[in-house]
């Protein structure tokens, strides 16, 4: 934590070293005198024929009708800009051609238009941040432009913003004679956005249906590198905002091309990104993200409900709901595409028995299931797992492993991790202190109600011999599919976009 701080300490000195960065450049974008007229001229408007970028698209020109002609505009299609943000290279960087690539691939017949502004996007960010108004304006008049000459829908128009390029997006829709279709924000930048208005940042107002994906929102000296709050219809926080896998630095440092600090840095902020991709291709592995107050919350497994509207997909395939403002979703992903898994919601009751008031198992649990089983997983239960109580906790696992058919829990011995060895010197010392001769702790659980939140089923699990129900440290119990009354049918209404292959 303390490195990362340094390094956005860094980062953020790069992009605010401006006089300007003082000031409240949010409360009146100004534009170089004399460049009114030609902001609309640096930026090209490049309608993409190839997947690859090295091959030049064709160019839209703004107010001439050629252009549309020469470059064989689709006016019943899609339309989709694709915009991207802030940039120290002053070229594409490699994300922009894995997006169109597979946005060409997923809606062939669309209209794929790259907005690039990068003379005016590699400057100080300051400046590139007062650029995003008259871009976003730009953007729009061209919108305005393709809805006169060629009665393009506007529900056909989706907007894809990068980092500050979801601002502009937002500029954009604000500025647009009538509502766009949708605005996907990826990673919206925080710097100089975060609290500010809603006319002053990309909104739910922008669009029809605006959704967020929030990848970065981890804050180093009081600024995030993503914004921090709901701006959206829908704003999906995956796994919570925060450390995304694969991200660390020690994968990083360890990738095949290597990497530095700054790559840890990049690698979580440009996630979203590459979620949004993961969604474009990859229709056998829908990602679900669920309605939740906050990461805390969803990480006890509490919020895996697909009622009201409750969950929706992330990325491309994201349903719209109907509006209301700022609903925060939250899931888990695995560290490289395909970005999916399966999440379930696990209670158990545990039972205090023989002396065991001070115990604080690690427990795990392994999943049995038709396909294949699961690793050992470690039960993430915040605080500490509270006794003759309901544990509710959250399961993810990377693959689809089949129709779930037993569980097995683990209470962790005192010599099989560090951890348990220092949870267990930290006991037999206090035992020590109480004059008590140290107890073999024994705790029980009954049973184990799952949710798989894929598919909303509900299973109970009982133990699979009903007079083994009781748990020491270093031993675990197997549960089967059992009946208590617990169990409820899935809703009629199936989740359309579910993989047939995911069983839960």
């Amino acid at each position: 934590t303390l490195i990362l701080m340094f390094l956005s300490l860094g980062f953020l000195s790069l992009c605010f070293l401006s006089p300007c960065f003082l000031s409240p450049l949010y409360e009146e974008f100004k534009v170089p005198h004399g460049e009114n007229e030609t902001v609309h001229d640096r930026i090209t408007y490049n309608m993409r024929k190839s997947l690859d970028l090295d091959v030049d698209g064709c160019i839209l020109v703004p107010g001439e009708k050629r252009s549309l002609l020469d470059c064989g505009f689709n006016v019943t299609a899609k339309t989709i800009f694709i915009i991207h943000g802030w940039t120290m290279s002053g070229m594409f960087e490699s994300w922009m051609r894995k997006l169109v690539a597979a946005m060409m691939q997923r809606e062939p017949e669309a209209n794929v238009v790259i907005v690039e502004w990068l003379p005016m996007a590699h400057q100080l960010y300051p400046d590139a941040v007062n650029h995003t108004h008259q871009v976003g304006l730009s953007v729009a008049t061209t919108i305005n432009w393709l809805q006169e000459e060629q009665q393009m829908p506007l529900q056909n128009v989706h907007l894809i913003g990068y980092s500050l390029g979801a601002h502009v997006a937002g500029y954009a829709g604000t500025f647009v004679r009538g509502s766009v279709g949708r605005i996907t924000g990826l990673d919206p930048a925080g710097p100089m956005f975060e609290g500010v208005g809603d006319e002053k940042r990309l909104s739910s107002d922008d669009a029809d249906f605006v959704d967020v994906l929030h990848t970065y929102t981890r804050e180093a000296l009081g600024v995030s590198i993503g914004i921090q709050q709901p701006i959206g219809d829908i704003d999906i926080y995956p796994n919570g905002g925060d450390v995304q896998p694969g991200c660390d630095l020690t994968s990083v440092l360890t990738s095949a091309a290597g990497g530095n600090f700054m790559d840890v840095m990049k690698c979580e902020h440009e996630r979203a990104v590459h979620l949004f991709v993961d969604s474009l291709i990859s229709k056998e592995h829908t990602s679900f993200a669920y309605q939740c107050t906050d990461s805390e919350r969803f990480k006890k497994g509490i919020c895996l409900s697909c009622r009201k509207n409750r969950c929706n997909q992330m990325g491309y395939n994201a349903k719209k709901t109907r509006k209301r403002r700022n609903s925060k979703m939250y899931l888990k992903t695995r560290a490289d595409t395909p970005f999916g898994g399966i999440h379930y919601q696990m209670k158990m009751h545990v039972f205090n028995r023989k002396q065991a008031d001070n115990a604080d198992p690690t427990f795990y649990v392994k999943l049995y299931g038709a396909h294949n089983d699961s690793q050992d997983l470690h039960v993430d239960i915040p605080n500490k797992v509270g006794l003759n109580l309901t544990n509710t906790f959250l399961v993810f696992t990377e693959d689809d492993i089949g129709d779930l058919l037993k569980i097995r829990l683990s209470w962790e011995g005192a010599s099989e991790s560090f951890g348990s060895f220092w949870k267990n010197i930290k006991k037999n010392f206090w035992d020590w202190k109480s004059s008590s001769k140290p107890t073999n702790q024994m705790l029980e659980v009954r049973r184990i109600r799952v949710k798989c939140g894929e598919t909303q089923k509900k299973f109970t699990f009982c133990a699979q011999d009903p007079s083994l129900t009781e748990i020491t440290p270093g031993q675990g119990i197997t549960y089967v599919k059992c009946r208590d009354g617990w169990e409820v049918k899935p809703s009629k209404k199936r989740y359309t976009a579910q993989s047939n292959s995911v069983y839960c």
